[in-house]
């Protein structure tokens, strides 16, 4: 089969469309004919250099397909499913596992950074990580989704704990998490602030739901955030740009306020006045990429149509190259997609 693969890290110059060997399932494993696999930030991350990942690694956390072959012990799935792929895996072994909670351990570790990915023909997975793929998606929005928004999802519902009538703000409403958080939070009955770079992003981010949308390179955040929250500031930051906001993100957080983070895009390094995070009673909590519960739950939204996946455009496997380039210019809306031949 042909698949997305790096050797070594670097730019886009790495990049290898090449050969590699059809996959087997092992016990309780499925083989996955994908049919769309989607693009996050992690896949830059990873092709220029997390330390610790397995080289040659086959890139892509998401993905959507058929079934094609079963392994041994598989219950759940017969071939000719349509799927799509929970991009998580987890230990099997802490006191979730133990007891069968499996979807209340945190991911230990993610397709296409700690293991072969779905940037490839096919692809065997635990039969865990496939759920039966909502009828009305297309493989294409079935493979949007799953790791955006479990980590939306982990951050507002399970670390922030949102609650109605709240104030949420979302930075970033454009991109893949971003669109997902905004979302997310109008399910749970919250009012939505959100940034975005440009006119043709502001006016998608007010369309999927956000009540006040601004410009992040041009408004007053702060004087605008304290004239809409009359003076209050908002209750939850969902943070995942970094050092480039991370001043703005304490400033206009409230009383008790919570600021949510799982990434640093611009950079790691922020400094914290220690002053205003004791007086105003305010909480700074750190989110990986959910885990299956927050999977599941993401799942029964989608299939209820209570939130949308949302796609920029679609490359083929073959443009791996244009596609990478595309994802660092930062001009899309959703997820970019990556098509087999």
């Amino acid at each position: 089969m042909q698949a997305v693969r790096i050797h070594e890290h670097g730019d886009v110059g790495i990049l290898q469309y090449e050969s590699v060997s059809d996959p087997k399932p092992k016990i309780g494993e499925v083989v996955v004919q994908v049919k769309a696999s989607a693009m996050n930030h992690l896949d830059l991350w990873v092709r220029r250099g997390i330390p610790g990942v397995p080289l040659p690694m086959i890139l892509g956390s998401d993905g959507a397909g058929v079934i094609t072959e079963i392994g041994d012990d598989v219950t759940q799935f017969r071939v000719g499913d349509y799927v799509c792929i929970q991009p998580l895996t987890y230990c099997g072994h802490c006191r979730f596992c133990s007891r069968g909670q499996e979807n209340y351990c945190d991911a230990i570790g993610i397709l296409g950074e700690s293991q072969d990915g779905t940037n490839c023909e096919y692809t065997a997975v635990p039969e865990r990580n496939v759920r039966l793929k909502p009828d009305h998606l297309s493989f294409e929005e079935a493979a949007a989704f799953p790791l955006t928004s479990q980590t939306a999802y982990g951050m507002l519902i399970h670390r922030s704990k949102i609650e109605p009538g709240e104030t949420v703000f979302v930075w970033g409403g454009s991109s893949g998490v971003g669109t997902m958080a905004i979302q997310i939070a109008k399910t749970k009955g919250c009012r939505v602030i959100a940034t975005g770079g440009s006119e043709k992003k502001r006016i998608h981010a007010a369309a999927i739901g956000a009540d006040l949308v601004l410009d992040h390179y041009n408004d007053e955040i702060a004087n605008s955030v304290k004239s809409f929250t009359e003076g209050r500031g908002v209750d939850v930051v969902f943070e995942h740009v970094g050092k480039a906001t991370w001043k703005t993100s304490i400033r206009i957080l409230g009383k008790g306020g919570r600021l949510v983070t799982c990434g640093a895009t611009t950079g790691p390094k922020v400094g914290v006045d220690i002053r205003h995070l004791f007086s105003k009673q305010q909480t700074i909590l750190g989110s990986t990429m959910g885990n299956v519960a927050a999977f599941d739950e993401c799942l029964t939204l989608v299939s209820a149509g209570k939130i949308q996946p949302v796609i920029d455009r679609t490359f083929r496997f073959n443009e791996i190259k244009e596609a990478h380039e595309h994802l660092e210019k930062g001009q899309q809306i959703g997820k970019i997609i990556l098509l087999p031949e």
